[in-house]
């Protein structure tokens, strides 16, 4: 058996819709500062509160790649957008307008869903390799690949390519430093396995 560290085969397109889904956020806050402020009963702090999260969260994506702890700095900024999301449910429910409320509610709960799944793909995963196949992390469980349904795998230059009968191949990057003899001895035990 063997077990080699990757970066979770999701990971390239979550991190693509990152700047997307803050920008999202950021222009609701926005939303939700104009709409207290023309309110017949303007709220200062609620208004300024939107204001400042709107535009943090829209500045976020330009400065995140920049923090040393990425994926720390990101279920922050989620955390504080599935807060925000909370509180205008709260406050406007409070001002009778249960249709905006209900909104951030459901936008609370879609935001906490994707900062879970975002911090389960910066997490380390494995590719195990075993007699009965290879198993591969998926976004909720795990899947496990019979060798009758491969053509070769191959772990060469921090890649490990999984090349199915369908023509399908799966390219994952290797997280680790692994010697050439262990590839080598990686690639036998593959080659040996493969119908």
């Amino acid at each position: 058996m063997f077990k080699i560290r990757i970066l979770h085969p999701n990971t390239i397109t979550r991190l693509r819709l990152q700047p997307v889904v803050h920008g999202m956020a950021g222009l609701l806050f926005f939303f939700n500062a104009i709409g207290i402020y023309n309110s017949r009963q303007p709220n200062g702090f609620m208004t300024t509160f939107f204001l400042l999260l709107g535009l943090a969260s829209l500045v976020f994506p330009f400065i995140m790649r920049r923090f040393r702890n990425f994926s720390g700095a990101n279920s922050l900024m989620r955390l504080l957008q599935v807060f925000a999301c909370f509180s205008g449910c709260l406050y406007f429910l409070t001002h009778l307008q249960p249709l905006i409320g209900g909104l951030h509610l459901l936008v609370g709960i879609g935001l906490a869903y994707i900062g879970w799944t975002e911090h389960n793909m910066l997490q380390p995963v494995y590719v195990v390799l075993d007699t009965i196949g290879v198993t591969m992390p998926t976004t909720f469980s795990k899947q496990v690949i019979g060798w009758n349904q491969l053509n070769n795998v191959i772990l060469r230059n921090d890649l490990l390519t999984i090349d199915f009968k369908n023509n399908k191949i799966i390219q994952l990057e290797v997280l680790d430093n692994i010697p050439d003899i262990k590839a080598a001895e990686i690639n036998g035990f593959a080659k040996s396995r493969i119908v």
